[in-house]
């Protein structure tokens, strides 16, 4: 038998036939093509779920369970989704809906809850039961579990790691707030800080490696600082210092088994990792230098919210 997996996000809609091996067997991709109401959205998830289904030469009659990973706070118990800005959810009956098109019970899970959970499974999580995964994007993304349970508290809202403040005061937050983990360390704000940095230092080396300030990305400043270039140094100590601040706070809060980061940024691999696991040797609050959570990198990419979206049968006691 075979799961489907479901990555609802507000650009594509991807579908993955996943495998008892937590493989992806065959995958669809659709535009999502918002603002478009929730009854075209689930014409188009079923739509790539059919495409997905043909790829893969099986049937819905090959299918032991359909999960999907939706942005925004969801319902796990009702297949409800409370409230999605990036979709237009509020109060949203998206399992339901999909039940009745597809005539399979449907798991709804917040997207980066799913993609933790697929991490556990079968990514660099594989073998340990208390994980927490911070994806660095747009946004900071994260996902707690607990004894080998996805975190989401009373209220299916837990968990919006990138919400906490690490600059009581600091730089506004498309959250409202001001100072949150997000506003130093996802991409967005690396890119911010290196085009500051350029606008600051025209004779930075990061002009010739980016070209112009519209191809910033979240590499320049490595490539910079590669380049022995003094600005793009202080850009990465300083996002560094502010990473390793939010990821000290989670290791504090929960003492995973392991601490895992995923996003873009993550190919730097040790120019990345090293210095942040000496913050946080460092800096945590662990007197015990064994006893201290290990800190790795995803390993699933894009493929680890629908693995984790296929599993989610797993969470339910009915199932």
């Amino acid at each position: 038998m075979f799961n489907i997996g479901i990555d609802l996000g507000g650009t594509n809609i991807k579908v993955g036939i996943v495998n008892e091996n937590y493989e992806i067997v065959a995958d669809a991709s659709l535009k999502t093509n918002l603002p478009r109401p929730v009854e075209e959205i689930t014409d188009g998830i079923c739509e790539a779920a059919n495409i997905a289904l043909e790829k893969a030469g099986i049937t819905l009659d090959d299918i032991n369970s359909i999960g999907i990973g939706t942005p925004g706070s969801a319902n796990r118990e009702t297949g409800e989704v409370l409230y999605s800005n990036n979709l237009g959810f509020r109060n949203t009956h998206l399992g339901s809906m999909l039940k009745a098109k597809l005539g399979k019970e449907i798991y709804v899970e917040n997207d980066a809850n799913a993609a933790a959970y697929g991490e556990y499974l079968a990514g660099g999580g594989k073998g340990y039961q208390n994980v927490v995964v911070i994806t660095l994007g747009t946004g900071v993304g994260g996902g707690v579990i607990i004894d080998g349970k996805i975190y989401t508290g009373f209220n299916f809202c837990g968990a919006e790691l990138g919400h906490t403040v690490i600059e009581y005061n600091g730089r506004a937050c498309t959250c409202g707030r001001k100072g949150c983990f997000e506003a130093y360390s996802s991409a967005t704000a690396l890119i911010a800080a290196t085009k500051n940095a350029m606008n600051e230092n025209m004779d930075s080396k990061m002009w010739e490696i980016a070209g112009s300030l519209d191809k910033v990305d979240g590499k320049t400043a490595f490539d910079g600082m590669r380049a022995d270039d003094a600005a793009a140094k202080r850009v990465i100590r300083e996002y560094i210092e502010y990473l390793g601040c939010g990821l000290t706070n989670m290791v504090n809060i929960f003492q995973p088994e392991i601490l895992l980061i995923g996003g873009g940024m993550c190919k730097e691999g040790d120019n990345l990792i090293k210095p942040l696991r000496e913050i946080i040797a460092h800096d945590c609050y662990c007197i015990d230098e064994s006893l201290l959570p290990k800190l790795g990198i995803c390993k699933l990419g894009n493929g680890a919210g629908i693995i984790g979206a296929a599993f989610l049968c797993r969470l339910h006691k009915h199932s």
